[in-house]
């Protein structure tokens, strides 16, 4: 039996006429009549009661006609689907976003996709550190992250897409809270708190980079590979920590968060495996190009 037995019978049974079916078909009556008696014998049964003046759908008939129109129903949703995933349309996007990222990226991320592409769902993965997202990307589990640049796997792409000032996380009524900034260099005395030692971060090097440049090195308290973690913890008075603005968004009870000079931006970009013939991944950058979320990138050799 094939598909076209199903639409030919289909169209006859609705008009219970050879003659308009053939019409509307765009094909000839003799054929049209031919491919129903095969379909019919195939079947073993008799789909049409015909007389010379009626045609007339048979019990047996009536009965086909509904599971005729389910299965192209079918045929033709699953056409469409597969359509819509060749196209980038559709299917499941693994993302991976690191630290403050998670706060300020995601929710405009997953808005635009739900508006404008809302036959894709996210798979989200939050506060990564950028290596394990390089890590992550390379290995084929992420098709997409929000990280550090700059990335140093050569096999990753990778467009800018904010770039971010520092601000100092401080425990509720600590002495430097007083005022609307903060100098790097009136942190010396302070206990730290960092993101994980030999994480490679990115956000960890800037810090020390700037504190060397103020004159002293950091004291480091604790350390956490999440930033919720670490603002749980400048909250209990363990100490402070300087993170990239973005994460003014965590409202937490017990965390003030003041501006602080003498320290550089740092950035965030979107990164994926260069050379993967992915349409869904081509839709989500088309839609993030139209959407003017790729900022001018300040690391030579950062673009794809």
């Amino acid at each position: 039996m094939e598909l076209r037995h199903l639409r030919y019978f289909v169209v006859v049974a609705e008009t219970c006429h050879f003659g308009q079916a053939a019409e509307r078909l765009q094909m000839a009556q003799p054929p049209l009549s031919q491919q129903i008696r095969q379909l019919e014998a195939e079947l073993g049964i008799e789909l049409l009661a015909r007389t010379t003046r009626s045609v007339k759908l048979t019990p047996a008939g009536e009965v086909f006609l509904q599971d005729a129109r389910r299965i192209l129903r079918s045929v033709d949703e699953a056409a469409r689907r597969a359509r819509r995933f060749a196209e980038g349309k559709a299917g499941t996007l693994r993302i991976g976003l690191t630290g403050t990222a998670s706060y300020s990226q995601l929710p405009l991320l997953a808005r635009l996709a739900k508006e404008q592409l809302p036959g894709v769902v996210l798979d989200i993965h939050t506060e990564m550190l950028t290596p394990a997202i390089e890590q992550a990307l390379a290995a084929g589990e992420l098709d997409v992250g929000v990280l550090r640049p700059p990335v140093r796997d050569t096999s990753l792409a990778l467009r800018p897409i904010a770039r971010e000032e520092f601000v100092v996380a401080l425990p509720a009524g600590h002495r430097l809270a007083a005022g609307e900034s903060v100098a790097i260099g009136e942190l010396r005395a302070e206990d730290f708190i960092m993101y994980t030692a030999g994480s490679r971060s990115v956000v960890n090097d800037a810090v020390i980079r700037a504190c060397l440049a103020a004159g002293f090195h950091p004291q480091v308290a604790h350390e956490s590979s999440k930033t919720s973690t670490q603002l749980s913890l400048v909250a209990a008075g363990l100490g402070v920590a300087v993170l990239p603005e973005s994460v003014r968004s965590i409202a937490l009870d017990g965390v003030q968060y003041r501006a602080i000079s003498g320290t550089e931006p740092v950035e965030l970009g979107l990164s994926w495996r260069r050379n993967e013939d992915s349409p869904l991944v081509d839709s989500f950058l088309a839609m993030l190009e139209d959407n003017n979320i790729f900022i001018d990138s300040t690391h030579a050799g950062g673009l794809p």
